[in-house]
């Protein structure tokens, strides 16, 4: 069954309502400053302790020092570790050598060639997204349909063409932000309607 992942999380109340929905994973985006979803390790810390032992909590991070991402997989607090910056093969490697959870990298899906690096990367999954992350906008999904390795389809994904992306090139996983969102704000109604209708998908 594809994965689901609600990213941009920030207020207690949003962690009551994936903790309703029942996702896979969720992120919170860690000393970003120019994110609206922005939070800090110990904002982080707090909202954690409040979200249901079954969700993963993944810290999404943009060239961050290592240090923090480490202290925050080693106290339990993160479950995953998801890279948005310009994090080489280098950083990859020492960061995995550090910590015993899975690492995501994200790409622009913007052409084969950035694709390929995708397909190379040594990270454990890979997460495919039209720009810089939070842009609500979806691509062209078929430069897709031959890619060889599990990853996450993010950009402009939410309860309207859930069922149409899954159906057509059955990612392993799905990530939302934006998309689950009423005027820059987490959508309770939008977060259970965005599950649901994954979980309906019959592949």
């Amino acid at each position: 069954m594809t994965k689901v992942k609600i990213c941009g999380l920030s207020r207690p109340i949003d962690i009551d309502w994936v903790n309703e929905a029942q996702p896979d994973y969720c992120g919170f985006i860690i000393n970003v400053a120019k994110s609206r979803r922005n939070i800090t390790p110990a904002a982080l810390r707090r909202l954690r302790s409040r979200l249901s032992k079954s969700i993963v909590p993944v810290g999404v991070f943009v060239d961050e020092p290592q240090d923090t991402i480490i202290s925050l997989v080693r106290d339990h607090t993160l479950g995953a570790v998801q890279l948005h910056g310009s994090e080489d093969e280098t950083y990859i490697s020492n960061l995995k050598k550090e910590i015993d959870v899975p690492v995501i990298k994200a790409f622009r899906a913007a052409s084969p060639e950035s694709l390929r690096q995708a397909e190379k990367s040594s990270a454990d999954l890979v997460l495919l997204d039209n720009g810089g992350g939070g842009t609500g906008i979806t691509f062209d999904w078929t430069l897709l349909k031959n890619i060889e390795r599990p990853y996450f389809l993010a950009g402009g994904l939410g309860p309207h063409n859930l069922e149409e992306a899954v159906n057509m090139i059955r990612p392993w996983g799905v990530d939302m932000s934006s998309g689950v969102e009423t005027d820059g704000i987490k959508d309770k109604e939008k977060i259970l309607a965005a599950v649901a209708a994954v979980r309906r998908i019959k592949l």
